[in-house]
């Protein structure tokens, strides 16, 4: 197999690095998710989620610099909604990779994944 290479930018990197970046943490993946489905508030999506609005403050405030969520002020609210039309098919495809995970991997203190 030749190798060819590749068209990768850096600026190709550094936005793979920052949807990397994105995807480690699992309130940012479920906020992607979830405005993979529909754009919403803050306020709602902190609900569907679990967690509380400072966290998801924090978590969106993460996604806005990574360029993956946009806010769109809506009177005196804001909302959310993916800053790309490329960014669900690309979620989408994420989904479909089967990963084989070690059995023993990320349970308990030894965990090295994260």
């Amino acid at each position: 197999m030749m190798y060819a290479p590749s068209t990768a930018t850096v600026t190709h990197t550094a936005a793979l690095a920052r949807f990397g970046h994105a995807l480690s943490d699992a309130t940012r993946v479920g906020v992607l998710l979830a405005l993979r489905e529909a754009p919403a508030f803050p306020s709602d999506l902190a609900e569907a989620l679990g967690v509380s609005r400072q966290v998801m403050s924090n978590q969106l405030a993460c996604l806005r610099g990574c360029g993956l969520v946009a806010a769109v002020p809506d009177g005196r609210r804001t909302w959310y909604r993916l800053a790309d039309g490329h960014i669900a098919p690309a979620l989408d495809e994420l989904l479909r990779v089967t990963l084989f995970v070690e059995p023993g991997c990320c349970a308990g203190e030894e965990c090295h994944c994260a």
